[in-house]
């Protein structure tokens, strides 16, 4: 089946349409010390309360935030919401009771990262033009947050970043075949907000230039970090900060890490911009198979403005990552944007919240002050009092 095949999508656009319990703090006095390697050279230190003292309940306030001026018909947003979140299980469990994602707890303040990464789109892109790709077992941390009209394509289980963005993707090009759509992650952190909303804007202007390549943002690096993916940038085409891209590198050695930030490579913060068949068109090079297996089960969205995607579907496909199975077999058509003053965080790990938070209010908030990393973590200590 040919690529063009697979796009010829109908353009007729198809309808779219109890607070938990606090926790008692541990009944030791500790001091947690949370330290790591890396270009931060940040120690956060905390001491418990006592044992009365109580961790955080989980609570929504909604934040006003300001309209873009023009967004264009054709702006999507696909916002990538489906992550388990493991690696800050620890963390997650102690703020909210549970095992919630960390994308549905209010890391960073009042409002949960999935609400902030809402919010920060609708800055560029029409409300009724975003997607949250979702993972059903999720669902009772994420039912309250998608305010009414907005739509989501929920998952049967996690299979893997490439799933859920093709799905996404082809999905979109059956409403608009003209679409410039910007994927997203919904757990990441970034300041200011302006900087990031004004770089979006620019990535969606490229976009429209550029339409047989996908644009990538890099955050400028602070240092040679070992634990992020990193995008090598080529030849500078045009603009101020904009590349054609050479490669990547994810998770290298310290030796490497070094060389990559000398020689002006980007931490890659796996947003991406792009026309909807420059996305599908690279795709369709790389992971040919998993497009022919989704696109029988491309759906009308219900009245509900959800899209559910069959178990047997999911049963049938293997869990695959887009950026290390896609993108890196096809960096001849991708582009990457220098971010400039921007400060951005994965939120990876308890450290690089804790890092986020002392760097950005100078202190850490009463929750992170009782809790105790586990002893077996490499970066962290504890001692009893």
């Amino acid at each position: 089946m040919k690529t063009q095949k697979l796009l010829s999508f109908r353009t007729t656009p198809t309808a779219v349409e109890a607070p938990l319990e606090p926790r008692k703090a541990p009944e030791k006095r500790f001091t947690v010390v949370s330290q790591r390697a890396g270009p931060f050279n940040i120690t956060v230190k905390a001491r418990a309360f006592g044992p009365s003292s109580r961790s955080p309940v989980i609570g929504r306030t909604p934040t006003p935030h300001r309209a873009p001026l023009f967004r264009s018909s054709h702006h999507w947003g696909l916002i990538l919401a489906g992550g388990d979140g493991v690696r800050l299980r620890d963390l997650t469990r102690w703020v909210s009771g549970d095992d919630r994602p960390k994308q549905f707890c209010p890391l960073l303040g009042n409002r949960t990262l999935f609400e902030a990464t809402q919010q920060r789109a609708e800055r560029s892109i029409p409300a009724n033009h975003i997607l949250f790709a979702l993972n059903r077992a999720h669902e009772p941390y994420y039912r309250d947050l998608i305010r009414s009209g907005l739509n989501s394509i929920v998952q049967p289980f996690n299979r893997g970043t490439a799933p859920a963005i093709l799905y996404g993707l082809m999905h979109i090009a059956r409403l608009d075949r003209d679409a410039i759509v910007s994927i997203l992650p919904c757990d990441h952190y970034y300041s200011p907000e302006t900087a990031f909303e004004a770089a979006l804007e620019m990535g969606q202007e490229i976009a429209e230039q550029h339409t047989d390549s996908v644009l990538l943002l890099g955050a400028p690096p602070k240092g040679p970090e070992t634990e992020y993916g990193w995008i090598q940038t080529g030849q500078r085409i045009g603009r101020d900060g904009l590349f054609h891209v050479q490669g990547f590198k994810e998770k290298p050695t310290l030796a490497v890490a070094e060389n990559l930030y000398k020689t002006g490579s980007l931490w890659n913060m796996f947003v991406m911009v792009g026309h909807v068949h420059a996305f599908l068109d690279i795709a369709s090079q790389t992971m040919h198979h998993l497009l022919t297996a989704l696109e029988p089960h491309l759906t009308v969205t219900r009245s509900n403005n959800e899209i559910r995607i069959p178990d047997q579907l999911y049963n049938q496909i293997a869990a695959t990552d887009f950026s290390s199975q896609v993108l890196a077999s096809v960096t001849d058509r991708l582009l990457a944007l220098r971010l400039h003053k921007l400060e951005w965080s994965d939120l990876g790990d308890p450290y690089r919240v804790l890092a986020t938070l002392v760097e950005r209010d100078g202190d850490l908030p009463a929750w992170a002050k009782l809790w105790s990393e586990p002893e077996d973590e490499s970066h962290a200590a504890a001692a009893t009092a």
